[in-house]
């Protein structure tokens, strides 16, 4: 039997997978704090979502999808993203939720991409979205959420890059003027920016081929053809994230290449990284979303932030790592009249909140000491015959060794007093 994952898909063991539960639950702090709501959507839905907000052209339709056909023949895609997948649940069940609806989820998702380093199969994204919020302060608010989170995590080579790309009022004339600058080049262009050309121009602009060329790199850019509307939201956004001290480059060349996609949108990028790997955080206003499925003009805004890369910036940047979650304490008894003792005093630390384990079987000394420290536990808890007799337990501290003998009775307050220890 094969016992490596399947490609493109990763084991996460301690220490490790400990620092990526650290994100998780700072990511479900920082969105409670910010009033988001947690949600959870089905980890695979109809084909049909994804195809239509993906766009038909999208690297994710076309190369990129887990799709399979289950057993009464119908076609389900593991999810690529998340957003429409909230916004799906957010039409189906609009009646009942508040509006704004602010949602928040920390889970898996899934893409048939070539595997590297922070470019997975199965990948972790935390994902924020505020729904039926048009005003700009919305946008405001979802980018200082994860300015916030990424500066919290000691990420100083992160940087957010923010534009605006127009609406359905301004970006129609802004298309025909980009594929009018293209179309003389086009013999230039690779075969998907060709196919793109007059389904998806904007793409053109973002393409890891034809992006640095210098004919589109001279190309126009939306941001200098905004209409009232969007520029005045676009100002807005960006007072809102000055007062909110949240640094910003304006990058005229970001984009979005769907017709949903409107106004905002922000990318942070990570200079510990290479460039294919550099967009931790990616995200922005899709006012047209709700109703590419159907729904009424619903507008939203969000982001979604690949956990894996924020891990692997964390390391490049050596950001101290969250500690272990290891036992507090790990019991270990010393002869067979012991062991009672030391079953009970695992039972009093757990329901004194105190995580604690022991072996579950009896070993010796030293084989005792070196599973408490593969554990990861903090202290060892040792109880001999001499402790025993004196109903008494002997406290060293992994990190140190450090070790008290003290009452039975005080090994709680012991563990979880902050003095005591610094001599």
């Amino acid at each position: 039997m094969e016992l490596t994952p399947p490609r493109g898909t990763a084991d996460l063991l301690p220490p490790r997978s400990e620092a990526m539960l650290g994100l998780y639950e700072e990511a479900h702090r920082a969105s409670r704090l910010f009033g988001f709501r947690y949600v959870e959507t089905p980890t695979f839905e109809h084909t049909e979502l994804f195809a239509r907000t993906s766009g038909p052209t999208s690297d994710i339709v076309t190369k990129e999808m887990y799709t399979f056909e289950d057993k009464g023949g119908r076609s389900l895609t593991l999810r690529p993203e998340l957003t429409a997948g909230v916004v799906r649940g957010y039409l189906e069940h609009a009646h009942d939720l508040p509006v704004p609806f602010k949602a928040y989820n920390v889970g898996t998702m899934f893409r048939h991409g070539r595997p590297q380093a922070g470019r997975l199969r199965e990948f972790r994204q935390w994902d924020v979205e505020a729904i039926a919020a048009a005003d700009p302060a919305a946008d405001a608010e979802v980018i200082s959420l994860a300015d916030g989170y990424l500066r919290a995590r000691g990420l100083a080579r992160t940087t957010l890059h923010l534009n605006s790309i127009g609406d359905q009022v301004c970006r129609p004339a802004y298309r025909e003027l980009l594929i009018a600058h293209l179309e003389p080049h086009v013999d230039e262009l690779d075969e998907d920016c060709r196919t793109r050309l007059h389904t998806n121009p904007l793409r053109v602009l973002d393409c890891k081929v034809d992006g640095s060329k210098p004919f589109v790199l001279d190309a126009p850019l939306i941001s200098d053809h905004l209409c009232d509307a969007c520029a005045e939201h676009f100002a807005a956004v960006r007072s809102a994230l000055e007062g909110a001290g949240v640094a910003y480059e304006h990058d005229p060349r970001l984009v979005r290449g769907l017709d949903y996609y409107t106004r905002t949108a922000f990318e942070f990028v990570s200079g510990a990284l290479s460039p294919a790997q550099g967009t931790i955080c990616a995200g922005g206003r899709y006012d047209g979303l709700a109703e590419e499925l159907g729904g009424p003009p619903t507008p939203g805004v969000g982001f979604a932030m690949g956990l894996d890369r924020v891990l692997l910036a964390m390391e490049e940047e050596v950001v101290p790592s969250p500690p272990t979650r290891g036992p507090v304490c790990f019991v270990v008894t010393i002869g067979p009249e012991t062991a009672g003792a030391g079953a009970g005093l695992v039972s009093e630390l757990r329901a004194a909140g105190v995580a604690a384990a022991a072996p579950y079987e009896e070993r010796p000394l030293k084989a005792q000491l070196k599973m408490a420290d593969r554990a990861g536990a903090e202290f060892v808890a040792l109880i001999g015959a001499k402790e025993l007799e004196a109903g008494a337990v002997t406290l060293r501290r992994l990190v140190d060794g450090v070790q008290k003998t003290v009452p039975a009775a005080d090994v709680v307050s012991w563990l979880t007093r902050l003095d005591g220890w610094t001599d």
